[in-house]
């Protein structure tokens, strides 16, 4: 798949996500295939001000790459300018988000709140577009709520102000992250625009991969909470999409072998102090569902040094499976 000048892989992509598409977590999607990874959201405005926080999410890792940096604001000129920043961090593509649902986000008229304003759409992406060399795509919703479903204009206006891709969750914001995705929302878009279109929403197994693809003609597909915990779901995907054979679901011994990966990871790049605390939350997505991850999970959420949490995790193992 290509998205302007920049080759991809394949068409399965991880989406960006807050608080978990950090720099570990994206490197053991890219080790699954995973064809393009995205980071966090980043704020624009955070980076306009020097945020130290902030600037350390644009912190990539040549293993990973093809990487999009996913920025958000509302101010066209302030996006310019923290795209061409995005841009120097050897990023491949900058991806504008259009679609967070977040309360805080959204009452600065930045994120899924941009889609009530068609007009400033269209403003920042030219902005962005002009200001950098990379391509430049965007992450939208289906539309405010149910009663303003507008997930199309803003892709053909994205398109016409120098978008290079469109990705589409099929939820309103008003869902946030609840009931079923709208997946002929994507197909709509998709008929709409002539640049490739993303579909995002409710893929969990290759099965639903596969099954969206055909749906809605969709040139790629984006992983989201499908992947929490469950890295393989790319390498599984794309097998599946290329052969279709299912490949089998990690065992629990792999679920616990990666986990303490990932954990290792954020320790590595994050620090003791905080890449434990960062961690608890992944180890959780990566036992959950098997035998006693409850009680194990409540030991988790005590552990603060990597020696604990390995211990933990390899007593764990031997027992679980």
């Amino acid at each position: 798949m290509q998205i302007g000048n920049i080759q991809l892989q394949n068409n399965v992509f991880l989406a960006p996500m807050a608080g978990v598409t950090d720099l570990p977590f994206r490197l053991l999607c890219k080790e699954q295939g995973c064809g393009l990874v995205y980071t966090e959201m980043v704020s624009a405005k955070g980076l306009y001000y020097e945020d130290k926080k902030t600037e350390t999410l644009l912190q990539i890792d040549e293993r990973e790459k093809p990487v999009a940096v996913q920025i958000f604001g509302s101010d066209p000129d302030i996006m310019a300018q923290i795209a061409n920043e995005a841009a120097s961090t050897g990023a491949s593509i900058v991806d504008i988000n259009m679609g967070c649902p977040t309360p805080k986000i959204v009452k600065n008229g930045e994120g899924s709140a941009l889609m009530l304003n068609p007009n400033l759409v269209g403003r920042i992406v030219k902005a962005v577009s002009q200001a950098v060399h990379l391509p430049v795509t965007v992450k939208v919703r289906k539309g405010w709520d149910e009663g303003s479903i507008n997930a199309d204009e803003i892709a053909m206006i994205a398109e016409e102000n120098g978008a290079k891709a469109v990705t589409v969750h099929g939820r309103t914001r008003e869902q946030f992250y609840s009931g079923k995705a709208d997946w002929d929302i994507i197909k709509q878009v998709k008929q709409s625009v002539k640049i490739p279109v993303i579909g995002n929403g409710d893929i969990v197994t290759p099965e639903d991969a596969k099954k969206m693809l055909e749906y809605t003609g969709c040139d790629g597909i984006m992983i989201g909470r499908g992947a929490q915990g469950n890295p393989w779901i790319f390498s599984r995907v794309i097998h599946y999409l290329n052969t279709g054979e299912l490949l089998p679901e990690p065992t629990p011994q792999e679920k616990i072998n990666k986990a303490i990966e990932n954990v290792r990871l954020l320790v590595q790049y994050k620090g003791e102090y905080v890449g434990i605390r960062e961690a608890r939350k992944h180890v959780a997505w990566y036992i959950k569902g098997l035998r006693n991850a409850a009680r194990v999970k409540e030991a988790v959420n005590r552990i603060t040094t990597l020696s604990e949490m390995e211990n933990l995790l390899r007593e764990y193992g031997s027992d679980v499976e």
